[in-house]
Formats: structure tokens, C-alpha cells, sequence
């Protein structure tokens, strides 16, 4: 799935009534992995009083292939490194890493259409090369998006520097930004220690 631009109704259906039935309730899902059928329900249920046609613009961002790579090196002892100088990459086979990562990442993306379907929901995504926080600051503007929704593995150092994707997404939109964990329930996360973090 290649990435593209997304395209306002041009119908009139645009409407700022929300309770009217007519128009749609445009959400924003940045999505760090896919989501599994439980994350789909919940996203579901948070839209699901609003009579205006919700529909979910899923953002997944590309697998880095440079990252995994470094992670790969990353997780060889020192002396493994210091004895095997010919660790780096052809051109040929980091072109097969960037495949894979864009396959895995197509994949993923089509499992969570699939998750929010099942759920009932209305949705439409793209994988993303561009930088995550700046992906969703698009997104947002070019569907008027109501809310945007990030959905993410649990980062605590990141978000102890209010350096993660939320934090960041948060001074740069102007509708509210509601931040979920990934793989569990609202109940898990808000006994845990993380928890649902909104504005």
C-alpha cells in the first residue's frame, strides 16, 4: 500500500453538528504497530454515541530497516563487533530489509482495517514514511479530523521527557489528542501506572 494524500468529502456532508446524523466524525488513529481485534473494539467504543458516520484515517508509520539493522549489530557482544569487520550491509541485501519492513508494515496496516471493520467502524489508512508526529499533523489538517488517537507499546523513558508521540502531538494540534497502550484493556491502563492520557 503506497502512501497517499487524503481527500476531503466534497459532497456537503461537512457539517460541525456532530449529533445531526448527516456528515462524518473523522478520527486520526497514529498507530505504532498493528492493532489486534481488542484495540479495534476499544477505539470503536469510544465513537460509538456519535450518530454521524465516524471514520478512522489509520497512519503506520514504515518499519525502519536502518533501525533494525542497528538493532541487529546492537544485540552482538563487543568482541563478536571487534572480531568480524565485515559486518556492514551490500546495498543489495539492505534493499531486501527495506522490502521486508515495507511488506511487514503493508501487512500490519491491512490487519488493523481489518480489526476496525470487524468492530464495525469505517476505516482508511496509509503507511507512512514521513516522521510520525509530523504525519499526524497532515492528517489532521487535510480531513479536519475531530480528535487524533495514538496508539502505542508502553515507553516510559520517552514519555518521562515528554519527548513521545503524544507529548509532541500535543503542542502541535489544535483538537484533543488521547493517548492508549496497545495489546490492553481500558482497565489495564488505568491500573498500571501508564494509563489513558488525554487532554
Amino acid at each position: 500500500m503506497s502512501e497517499t494524500n487524503y481527500i476531503l468529502p466534497t459532497d456537503g456532508t461537512s457539517t460541525d453538528d456532530i449529533t445531526d446524523g448527516v456528515g462524518t466524525y473523522d478520527v486520526v488513529l497514529l498507530v505504532e504497530q498493528g492493532l489486534s481485534a481488542q484495540d479495534a473494539e476499544q477505539v470503536r467504543s469510544l465513537h460509538s454515541e456519535i450518530p454521524d458516520q465516524v471514520v478512522y484515517h489509520v497512519l503506520l508509520p514504515l518499519d525502519d530497516a536502518a533501525a533494525r539493522v542497528e538493532a541487529s549489530v546492537g544485540m552482538l557482544g563487543a568482541g563478536d563487533v571487534m572480531s568480524a569487520p565485515g559486518l556492514a550491509m551490500t546495498e543489495e541485501e539492505l534493499a531486501a530489509v527495506r522490502e521486508e519492513c515495507r511488506q511487514r508494515s503493508d501487512e500490519e496496516l491491512a490487519a488493523s482495517l481489518s480489526a476496525l471493520t470487524a468492530a464495525g467502524a469505517t476505516a482508511h489508512g496509509i503507511v507512512t514514511g514521513q516522521p510520525p508526529v509530523e504525519a499526524l499533523t497532515k492528517a489532521v489538517a487535510e480531513v479536519d479530523a475531530r480528535e487524533a488517537i495514538i496508539l502505542t507499546r508502553p515507553h516510559v523513558v520517552a514519555e518521562f521527557f515528554h519527548v513521545d508521540w503524544s507529548s509532541r502531538a500535543r503542542r502541535k494540534l489544535g483538537v484533543p489528542v488521547l493517548h492508549l497502550l496497545e495489546r490492553e484493556t481500558f482497565d489495564e491502563q488505568a491500573g498500571g501506572g501508564e494509563g489513558v492520557t488525554g487532554v
